[in-house]
């Protein structure tokens, strides 16, 4: 039976890789189907990977610390034992045994006609009358002129921008794979490196090997491309570091993260408008249903209530709960509500799938037990996925009201503040005599995108969720 591979899994619709971890199985080792056997990182979550087979672990393609793009095999199983291990060689063994008569070539001074001689050349280094084995690649794709595409189309356009042939940067991703991360190294290498002394004379010495021309700069982007610029590339302006200072990389959740924070606020226009909201009705609510829910087992907190408004009220608002693709909205079929859970550090937006077809009750209790998992790193990658609207609760921490940033592929946001009891003016509904009290209320902002969501449609949306919120149905 042939192995069976074990891929980088999809954690997330915007996310493009992952990052191996630790792995919990060594080659060799047995495993059961749904076993834990490597766990993963990306900027969304860390998660345990199960083995998609009963069997042994016979290669391990992906060492810890590698970062690699979704689908790449990380792994294989051999659903029949291990009878494999033993022979076969790891992936560095066989690219060792590649460079090895290849070092011995590169030694060679090539001529200009390098190309027709360099078989010659390896079998006179070597001795050996055949060419140096170099183990095959999976095959690539290609682009329009017939090359082998090494890299993301953002790792093209920078080579581009900078100059450089992609084909002499030494890749470190799957296969040889051209990252981002290469690129930039590489731009930073070429940039300290000392600049070639200049000839003292206009004719060089006869001996001296001919220098090629520096290539030109590349062309200024098109419109197009400059477009592609600003919404796929992030570069981080650097300051100087003073001698009390402590300096230390980011995590990749961190770098990921702040990728992701600068292309929301790069791609979509943020607006955000406030209101005030009444919790003296949810506050008796939930009084005299306490003793009644405790018997349940049931868990109803403030973000219950606000979810289960949420997802009633965006049924009538449906540009709130879309998202702009290209020249296209996309009104979105389903109510899934991202809820913001703090890891301290770090933060995860695990998401209540159909909120709209559930309950108070269920709603409250869906959140406690995606919350619970979430800070346990026990979250399934179809947990993060799928929101189409998101609810962050800065108030849970005593911010009096947040401005937060639309995640990406939703067209708004909504941030809870604190909920305080404040001296207000009531207004008697019977008698029109104003008085002063004492409520238990709280701010509200909706950040919204304005190429889809306008003012109007973002004050009304808040309008209806304040009333919808204060004259809460005891059956809700």
């Amino acid at each position: 039976m042939a192995r069976i591979e074990v891929p980088m899994p999809q954690m997330g619709e915007s996310i493009a890789e992952g990052t191996v971890s630790k792995w919990l199985k060594q080659v060799g080792e047995v495993v059961e189907r749904d076993e834990a056997i490597l766990e993963i990182s990306t900027d969304k979550v860390d998660a345990e990977i199960p083995s998609p087979t009963a069997g042994t672990l016979v290669e391990i393609s992906v060492q810890e610390g590698e970062t690699v793009e979704v689908g790449t095999v990380v792994g294989y199983i051999d659903p029949e034992g291990g009878a494999q291990v033993a022979a076969a060689p790891s992936v560095s063994e066989e690219v060792e045994e590649a460079q090895a008569p290849l070092e011995a070539v590169e030694a060679e001074p090539v001529t200009e006609s390098a190309p027709a001689e360099a078989p010659a050349a390896a079998q006179r280094t070597t001795g050996d009358p055949s060419p140096p084995f170099i183990p095959p690649r999976p095959p690539a794709e290609d682009d329009d002129d017939g090359t082998p595409q090494r890299s993301t189309p953002v790792v093209r356009k920078i080579a581009d921008e900078h100059g450089i042939d992609i084909g002499t940067v030494a890749g470190t991703g799957h296969a040889g794979r051209v990252t981002k991360q290469d690129i930039l190294s590489f731009i930073d290498g070429r940039t300290a490196a000392p600049a070639a002394p200049t000839p003292t004379s206009a004719t060089p010495a006869a001996d001296a090997p001919s220098t090629p021309p520096a290539r030109p700069a590349a062309p200024s982007a098109p419109p197009s491309d400059l477009w592609s610029a600003f919404y796929k590339e992030v570069h981080h302006p650097e300051y100087a570091v003073r001698s009390a200072d402590r300096v230390e990389p980011m995590d990749k959740i961190r770098r990921l993260t702040a990728e992701h924070m600068v292309l929301a606020k790069r791609v979509a226009p943020h607006v955000h408008s406030f209101i005030e909201i009444d919790f003296s009705a949810i506050d008796r609510i939930r009084a005299e249903a306490k003793a009644r829910w405790a018997a349940q087992g049931a868990r109803v907190s403030y973000t219950a209530f606000v979810a289960w408004a949420v997802s009633r009220v965006l049924r009538d608002f449906p540009t709130v709960n879309a998202a702009v693709s290209g020249d296209n909205l996309i009104f979105r079929g389903n109510v899934n509500l991202g809820m913001a859970v703090d890891l301290n550090p770090g933060l995860i937006v695990p998401v209540v799938h159909d909120a709209g077809h559930l309950g108070l009750v269920g709603i409250g209790n869906k959140i406690v037990d995606l919350a619970t998992r979430a800070r346990d790193r026990k979250l399934l990658p179809a947990e993060i996925q799928g929101a189409t609207f998101s609810i962050t609760n800065p108030g849970v921490l005593g911010t009096l009201v947040g401005m937060p940033i639309i995640p990406k592929g939703t067209a708004a946001i909504l941030g809870t503040g604190a909920i305080e009891k404040r001296v207000v003016v009531v207004t008697d509904a019977k008698t029109g005599t104003d008085s002063t009290a004492i409520r238990k209320r709280a701010i509200f902002s909706l950040a919204y995108d304005h190429r889809i969501v306008d003012g109007a449609d973002a004050a009304r949306f808040l309008a209806r969720l304040k009333d919808t919120l204060e004259s809460f149905p005891e059956d809700g």
